[in-house]
Formats: structure tokens, C-alpha cells, sequence
């Protein structure tokens, strides 16, 4: 299967290059990194990285806008499967073939840093984990799809159950608004281990989502709307 390998990159001068270089260790995929307005030295240092392509996105759009935009272009381009990652040094590109093989049976393989839990640098911060925990168990009680956490953004779709999503969330809720149409295009996953890293405590998530209650609601709030877009009865609580 030809396949393509995602990588969206907001601000990460200090990890983008260490990165990519370890993907190319573990995959003769082809990569994309898409940069998603970077202000910092991101966009310089991608440019000199060599065998990679780069599509740039003019200002600050959004984790799931950046996705979306790579799908469009992996589907565009023919490839089978597309596999997403983080560059914050958090997702290890040492798992890349297991995606791979695992993705040749169902939709969607998902990474879970709580299926084997076991951490490798500091534990999870409480307030992330609570909330993981609390929409994990909301999406399962939509989709019963047994997950066991809903945000990994390491993951590997087939380009053919892509096309089945109408997907258009922007933001760090991108994930919610998958599961949700996933479960109503009757897609096929599994989950498989990742490690549970958390490196970057102080992590931003922009303006007032980095108050929990607020970051909370909106995911909420993100769940509801992807209800109704599916005509869906269900609740989130």
C-alpha cells in the first residue's frame, strides 16, 4: 500500500528536525509536514530538511485544520493510507510499522497512551488526564467503540474511509468530531499501545482553552455539534 506520513507542525523549532530524521530511520514512506503559521523557526528549518514536502499554511489555522488539509492532499495523490503524528517528540516513530501492518485489517488504527499504560517521562498532568478520561467515556457512550483515549493524534486511516468523513472541525477537538462520524460511517478500528509521554507540561492550547473548565466545555461543545450533524439522538453526559 502506498502510504503517506502527516506531520503537523505548529512552533516546534526544538523538535521538528530530531523528528523527521527519526521517521526516515523507521519509514520509506513518503512525509508531509505541514506547517500551520509558525512564528518561530519552524518553517526555516523545514525547508532545509531534505526528501520531505511542505505545505504551509499562511497563518495559524489549527490542529485539525492542518490534518484535514493533509488528507486532502494524500487522497489527492493516490495514497492508500495516511499516518498522523505529532512533532513534539511525544509520539515515537519506532511504532511507524506496526500502524502499518495493523491498518491493513480495519479503518483506522488509533494510538492509546492509556491501553498499556506506562509512563516514560513525567506522569501525565491531572487536569489532561481527567478530561481524557471523562470525553473517552462520553465518546464510548456514543459510539461504543470501547476506546481508551480519544485524543492520540498518532494514528493510521485508509484514504478510502477518509473519503466516507465529512470532517471540518479546526481545532485541538478534531479527534471528537472523528469518532463520532467514524461511528456513523460504520468505519472498523482498533486500538494499539504507544507510550504515554508528556513532555511539555506548560503546553498552550490557545487563549482560554488553556483554563481546563473552558477546554472542557469546548470539546463538549464540539461532540454536540458533530450530533447534530449526523441527526444523532444522543447526549453527551
Amino acid at each position: 500500500m502506498k502510504s503517506l506520513i502527516i506531520i503537523p507542525v505548529f512552533n516546534e523549532e526544538d523538535h521538528v528536525d530530531d523528528v523527521i530524521n527519526k521517521v526516515k530511520m523507521y519509514a520509506d514512506d513518503d512525509i508531509l509536514a505541514i506547517d500551520d503559521g509558525s512564528t518561530d523557526r519552524s518553517k526555516s528549518i523545514l525547508k532545509k530538511i531534505p526528501g520531505i514536502r511542505v505545505l504551509d499554511q499562511d497563518q495559524n489555522r489549527g490542529y485539525g485544520s492542518a490534518l484535514i488539509q493533509g488528507f486532502a492532499y494524500g487522497m489527492e495523490n493516490g495514497y492508500d493510507v495516511v499516518l498522523t503524528m505529532d512533532c513534539d517528540d511525544q509520539h515515537e516513530p519506532h511504532l511507524i510499522p506496526k500502524f502499518l501492518e495493523k491498518i491493513q485489517g480495519v479503518d483506522i488504527v488509533s494510538g492509546s497512551r492509556y491501553l498499556n499504560p506506562v509512563p516514560k517521562e513525567l506522569p501525565p498532568p491531572e487536569s489532561r488526564k481527567g478530561i481524557n478520561q471523562k470525553i473517552t467515556k462520553a465518546i464510548n457512550q456514543i459510539t461504543s467503540f470501547g476506546l481508551t483515549d480519544a485524543f492520540c493524534g498518532f494514528k493510521a486511516y485508509k484514504s478510502e474511509a477518509l473519503k466516507r468523513l465529512d470532517l471540518d472541525e479546526k481545532g485541538y477537538a478534531f479527534p471528537l468530531q472523528l469518532w463520532i462520524e467514524a461511528f456513523a460511517a460504520d468505519l472498523s478500528l482498533m486500538e494499539i499501545p504507544v507510550g504515554l509521554i508528556y513532555k511539555n507540561y506548560n503546553r498552550s492550547f490557545g487563549e482560554k482553552l488553556d483554563d481546563p473548565t473552558h477546554r472542557l466545555r469546548y470539546y463538549e461543545e464540539v461532540i454536540q455539534k458533530a450530533l447534530s450533524k449526523i441527526d444523532s439522538p444522543v447526549g453527551v453526559m
